[in-house]
Parts: C-alpha cells; sequence; structure tokens
C-alpha cells in the first residue's frame, strides 16, 4: 500500500474550507460583538450562547438586504455556512441572512415605537407634571387578582391612609390586555383622582408587551392627571414608563411615590408648628419691644411736648405784628406827609404849565387854520357847485362860472381864459 501523502498547510486548509462550506445550518445566538466599519465590504461580528462563541461575517449587499440593524445583547436567527479563512487558518460562519429571533424581535419593535413617539414629544421632560404632594384620591389601574394591587394597598394603608383609593380591574396580560388597560385609564381618569397608579407585578419581557402597546402610551400621555407607572421589571423600561409622567420600579415604589409617609407628614407639620411658634414668638418680642420704646417718648408722657412748637410759633408771630405795625403806620404817614408838601409845591405850576401847553397848542392850530393862510392874501377857487376846489386851469373851461373865496367873503365869476404854468 503506497504511503499517504503529505499535504501542504495551504491544501490542508483548502480542503478544510471546501469540507466546511458542504455543511448549511440554521444558528440562534445572541450578539456579543459588532464591527462594521466605513469601507469595509463585510460586516464582522460574533454569536454566543451560554457555552460557545462564534465568528461570523456577512456581506454587506446581503447585511443591507437583511433590514436589521444588529447590535450587541440581540438575539439573532442566522442561515449559512462554515467557512474557513485559510491566509489566517481561522473558521467562522458566512451568514446569508439574519433576522430577529424571539424576544429579540419584539425589542426591535419595541425601539422602533419609541423612537417615533420621541419624535412627537411625549417623551419629552417638559410635559411632564409634577405629582401632587398630599393627594386625597388615588386611582389604581392594575389586575385585581395580582399580588401588585395588594402591595399598593398595603403600602397606602401604611404611609397615607387618608388617602382614598379607586381601583380600576384590568387585564395585564395577553392579546386583550391594551384594550382593557386603556378603558381602565379612561375610567380612572373620569373618576377625578389627583394621581394615577398604573402597575403590574414582575413578569418576562413578553409579558410587558401590552405596556408597550401604542395605544396604551398615547392614552397615558393624554391623561388630564399625572400618571405613576410601576411595572415591575426593572431591566426594561417599558414604552407607559417613557410617557408617565414618573416612572417606579415596582408597584410599592409607584404608592411611596404617589404619597408622602404619615411619619414625614407628622414630622413636617411638627417641624412647622415649631418654626411657626418661634417666628411668631419673635414677632410678638419685637411689637412688644417696639411698645415700650414708644410708651417711653415724651410724646405720650408729657401732652404739651405735642402744642409746645407751636405755641411758641404762635408767641414769635405776636411779637413780630406788635412791632411791624407801629412801624409799618409810621412809615406809611411819612409817605403821605412827603406826598402832601410835594402836591402843596408843585400846584400852583400845574395849572400854569397846562395854560401854556394849550396856548401852544391853539397858536399851531391857527397857524394850520384855512382861515388864517386866507388871511395872508390867499384865495381858493371853487366850481360851479360851490364844493369842488379848483386846483388846475384844465378843470374849468372857458365860460365856466366859479366862485373865489377871499378873507372877506366870495367872489363869482365866468372864465374868460386858462393859463398853465408851463404857458407863462
Amino acid at each position: 500500500m503506497a504511503e499517504e501523502r503529505a499535504l501542504s498547510v495551504s491544501e490542508a486548509m483548502n480542503g478544510a474550507k471546501r469540507a466546511l462550506e458542504s455543511v448549511r445550518v440554521r444558528v440562534v445566538g445572541e450578539v456579543s460583538e459588532f464591527n462594521d466599519k466605513p469601507g469595509y465590504k463585510a460586516a464582522y461580528f460574533t454569536v454566543c450562547d451560554e457555552g460557545a462563541s462564534m465568528p461570523c461575517m456577512m456581506w454587506r449587499d446581503a447585511y443591507i438586504a437583511s433590514g436589521v440593524e444588529l447590535r450587541c445583547g440581540m438575539l439573532v436567527e442566522m442561515s449559512g455556512f462554515f467557512s474557513a479563512y485559510v491566509p489566517k487558518g481561522r473558521m467562522q460562519f458566512m451568514a446569508r441572512s439574519v433576522s430577529l429571533a424571539g424576544e429579540g424581535m419584539l425589542r426591535m419593535q419595541v425601539a422602533d415605537l419609541a423612537r417615533k413617539l420621541e419624535a412627537e414629544g411625549l417623551m419629552a421632560a417638559s410635559r411632564k407634571r409634577p405629582l401632587p404632594e398630599f393627594p386625597t384620591r388615588i386611582a389604581l389601574v392594575t389586575s385585581p387578582r395580582g399580588k401588585a394591587v395588594h402591595d399598593v394597598i398595603r403600602t397606602l394603608r401604611r404611609r397615607y391612609p387618608m388617602a382614598e383609593l379607586l381601583i380600576a380591574g384590568v387585564t395585564v396580560e395577553g392579546a386583550d390586555a391594551p384594550r382593557a388597560i386603556v378603558e381602565g385609564l379612561r375610567a380612572a381618569a373620569e373618576a377625578g383622582p389627583d394621581v394615577i397608579l398604573l402597575v403590574r407585578g414582575g413578569g418576562s419581557y413578553e409579558d410587558l408587551m401590552p405596556f408597550n402597546h401604542e395605544s396604551v402610551a398615547r392614552q397615558v400621555a393624554a391623561s388630564p392627571v399625572p400618571v405613576i407607572t410601576g411595572i415591575g421589571h426593572e431591566p426594561d423600561d417599558s414604552i407607559a414608563d417613557m410617557v408617565a409622567d414618573f416612572r417606579a420600579s415596582t408597584p410599592t415604589a409607584a404608592a411611596e411615590a404617589a404619597a408622602p409617609a404619615i411619619e414625614e407628614v407628622r414630622a413636617g407639620l411638627a417641624s412647622s408648628q415649631r418654626l411657626l411658634a418661634r417666628a411668631l414668638l419673635h414677632r410678638v418680642q419685637h411689637a412688644s419691644h417696639r411698645v415700650r420704646l414708644l410708651v417711653d417718648r415724651p410724646v405720650f408722657t408729657d401732652p404739651n411736648i405735642l402744642l409746645a412748637q407751636a405755641w411758641q410759633a404762635l408767641d414769635a408771630a405776636g411779637v413780630s405784628l406788635q412791632r411791624a405795625i407801629p412801624s409799618r403806620l409810621e412809615r406809611d404817614a411819612q409817605r403821605l406827609q412827603y406826598a402832601r408838601d410835594r402836591l402843596v409845591r408843585l400846584g400852583p405850576s400845574i395849572p400854569k404849565r397846562a395854560g401854556d401847553q394849550v396856548a401852544m397848542g391853539a397858536a399851531r392850530l391857527n397857524d394850520l387854520s384855512p382861515l388864517a393862510i386866507l388871511g395872508r392874501g390867499y384865495a381858493v377857487a371853487f366850481g360851479a357847485d360851490g364844493s369842488t376846489v379848483l386846483r388846475n386851469p384844465a378843470d374849468v373851461s372857458i365860460g365856466d362860472s366859479i366862485n373865489v373865496r377871499v378873507q372877506g367873503g366870495t367872489i363869482s365869476g365866468v372864465v374868460q381864459s386858462t393859463r398853465g404854468v408851463e404857458d407863462r
């Protein structure tokens, strides 16, 4: 029998590669590593379970066509075959398709809804309302048969027994749970509470899905009063948790957030009482001190203090008046006597000066009188009507009658000829 030829390393690896690629399998595992750098022709990642891990690669066009964005922690189901990278001697799984498996699919759906509602502003911190400090009525929406309802009742009875508790029993699991939760929230809001608790006990991620339903999230956001959630699934936040006004980790924590502890209220009231009493005592002491200071003032011990200044001012005014009146009368008498003496002195000259002024005016008036002009030998010629003054030879014609006014009277005549100044 001929001895079998030894293979080179390349031949051995290529043989192993061909043998591995003939094995087609479907694999479920959790993504533990993922590398998808820009420019790479393939996406490289690792899937694992409790006992093993497996390096994988997937060509970029197939990865994009799958529609799945791989992230660490995802549970995925892949189909493909094993292969080997000959230059490095490494085995890897060549994934031809990938999809989310089980809970992974649910998480992707929840993440898509969360992004949608966040874009609408339903998760914004600015729209979340403060919780009432001392609620008088609390509404509870949960399963009436679960542990959560007893936890809330027990916690409120212990911490804040004066609040009225209204319970809306609803289904929190199964296909009908979202509709039941929405109806329970509406009924609770119509009862007029100060705050609403939406709670349930623990469970798997699938059990949590009714609280990830869009209708439940929108009803929580639309509630007219603040909503506190206590879903009891600590590792994950549901969509209802994200849009609620306050998120508690458990039903008990939700009840504690809704109402203060009665011991804390009593302690706070006692502290306020002490501070108020101290402040009131200080105020009374301060007012009493001010009253004592006012009582000791002279204005309250001697009534004359109020009128003393006014009386002194009145006395001073009387003295000033007594001094001022005689001196003023004496000064006025002197001024009157001075005016009298001056009138006596100037009296005779006043008529003479007035007579001189009258005579001067009369002389000037006489000089301006037409009669005085006529007395100096001048005459005034009037027309035939006796009123029109003739100033120019052209004003009359030969044969016209004229009247000439002289100092002694009037001369009537007829124009025989006329001659202007230029005819001289």
